[in-house]
């Protein structure tokens, strides 16, 4: 049985994984893909700032080609040591990437937008989940980056729900670290729905 909304539910991001947590939860909605150029260094070394405004932003684009409607729009970050740790750019970049992770514990962050058409109404959001990288050997580097799984993901990975090898929860939630914090959305789209 899926989740009924009394409004339209659009998701501002071409990402898969966003896709699969909603469906998942059993929402309708349409994809609209924002299709922006974002930053790749929080100004000031403020990631809940820089995920906010990515994720704003990505609504921004989104919202006035929607008559009525909830948008919906969210960035994921991680963070270490004051720097944004985006998509890698190609194979030698998520190298790069998971060596640096590899052995931390890092941050990740996403900021979600819900932006109400017709009246423009906006709710905010950030949450950050804790994420502890083990170190890889160079066997097992090589292994994962021919699985490809790294494309298209902040910190260059994609944490398994269940037994990942690699990437452990120290704290916050899963779906958080996948992209799209489920547990807050359910409650403020509730709550949205009483405004």
């Amino acid at each position: 049985m899926g989740t009924q909304l009394a409004y339209r539910l659009i998701l501002a991001s071409g990402s898969p994984a966003r896709r699969e947590l909603l469906e998942r939860a059993g929402y309708s909605f349409e994809v609209l893909p924002a299709n922006i150029d974002e930053p790749t260094e929080a100004a000031s070394g403020d990631v809940r700032g820089f995920v906010h405004h990515v994720a704003w932003s990505k609504a921004a684009a989104v919202a006035p080609r929607v008559e009525s409607g909830i948008v919906l729009a969210a960035d994921t970050v991680g963070w270490l040591n004051q720097h944004v740790i985006g998509k890698p750019a190609d194979e030698a970049d998520a190298r790069r990437i998971l060596r640096l992770l590899g052995g931390t514990t890092h941050e990740l962050w996403t900021g979600a937008v819900l932006w109400r058409r017709p009246d423009d109404l906006q709710i905010c959001w950030q949450e950050r989940s804790l994420v502890a990288f083990r170190q890889l050997s160079d066997e097992e580097l090589d292994g994962y980056l021919k699985t490809r799984q790294w494309q298209g993901c902040s910190g260059a990975y994609a944490i398994q729900e269940k037994d990942d090898p690699f990437v452990r929860i120290v704290q916050g939630s899963i779906s958080n670290v996948i992209g799209l914090p489920m547990e807050t959305l359910e409650r403020v789209l509730q709550d949205l729905s009483k405004l």
